[in-house]
């Protein structure tokens, strides 16, 4: 399992989604992407995209003036 963190911040919406998209593509089943973005868009915007593409959010979270999404990949069939 490779754990990746992807640094989304001064990114406004849509790439922090696109950003996402884009990691995904590289990763396999199982492995996990933390997101870290300063667009408070992000809180639905990403669970949004990850939900519709079979992927998992496993927590999303506000720390300060920063939302961290934590993404488990599933098949990139």
């Amino acid at each position: 399992m490779t754990e990746i963190t992807l640094d989304a911040r001064r990114l406004l919406c849509p790439m922090p989604v696109i950003r996402v998209q884009e990691k995904v593509e590289e990763l396999q089943a199982g492995d996990r992407i933390t997101a870290i973005c300063t667009d408070p868009g992000v809180m639905n915007d990403i669970p949004a995209w990850v939900r519709v593409h079979g992927h998992k959010v496993l927590s999303a979270e506000e720390k300060g003036n920063e939302y961290i999404i934590y993404i488990e990949v599933a098949n990139n069939d």
